[in-house]
């Protein structure tokens, strides 16, 4: 059975029981918040695995939690799915800007939080593996996938897990060209509702933050993106 810690942050009685027990009976160390305040401080604490954010919270909201989590740092390597009722595009394209990993709308079934996490959580493990840190170098990047670590001519560049994520994918295969649809299921999962504009914005934060370098970034009209061979 499991046994990664995880935090469950959300102030609806209900719901916060009903995934306490789905959690606990899957084998997870479960620990709960009903506010943003204190989930926050229970994170820094007790350094959890992986945290469910509900987006809407009294007092500090869940974008601002997920902000502040991901710029500490003893969290920022933990695992971040949002929990959403708004299903607005908007809330999820900004929380993965922050640095969220997933997101889940409500309501959700127990049998598709679990595999979201378990999802969400293999993907972490993955990049503990010696092969996982092998370097890509091309066009003055150098990113080490093990430790989403990116340098731009000698200097870190802070990427979100998301940008990470695709410049990782995409530079593994020069020349070729993913759509968006391919690299949301390579990053997700298949079957993964997300709009194409959630792509693009993470395209364009990426571009921006690689400077000069972002042009090794090309889009190919009406397909996709591909990294510059």
């Amino acid at each position: 059975m499991s046994k990664e810690r995880i935090l469950v942050i959300e102030d609806e009685e209900d719901i916060l029981a009903l995934v306490h027990y789905n959690l606990v009976k899957a084998g997870y160390h479960v620990d709960c918040a009903t506010s943003g305040e204190d989930g926050f401080q229970k994170a820094r604490s007790n350094l959890p695995d992986l945290v469910l954010l509900d987006l809407m919270l009294p007092g500090m909201d869940g974008l601002e939690v997920c902000r502040r989590l991901r710029q500490s740092p003893d969290n920022q390597s933990c695992a971040i799915i949002m929990l959403t009722a708004r299903g607005e595009e908007n809330d999820i394209v900004k929380g993965l800007e922050l640095g969220a990993d997933d997101y889940l709308p409500k309501p959700f079934s127990p049998q598709v939080l679990l595999a979201r996490i378990r999802a969400v959580l293999r993907r972490r493990q993955s990049t503990d593996s010696p092969e996982a840190d092998r370097p890509i170098t091309a066009h003055g990047i150098v990113i080490h996938p093990g430790r989403n670590k990116v340098t731009v001519a000698g200097e870190n560049i802070a990427l979100t897990v998301m940008e990470f994520r695709i410049l990782a994918l995409i530079a593994t295969r020069p020349g070729w060209v993913f759509t968006r649809t391919q690299i949301v299921d390579a990053i997700h999962g298949e079957g993964y509702a997300v709009t194409d504009r959630a792509v693009d914005v993470q395209i364009v934060g990426l571009r921006k933050k690689l400077g000069t370098c972002g042009d090794c970034i090309e889009t190919v009209r009406g397909i996709g993106y591909r990294f510059k061979e």
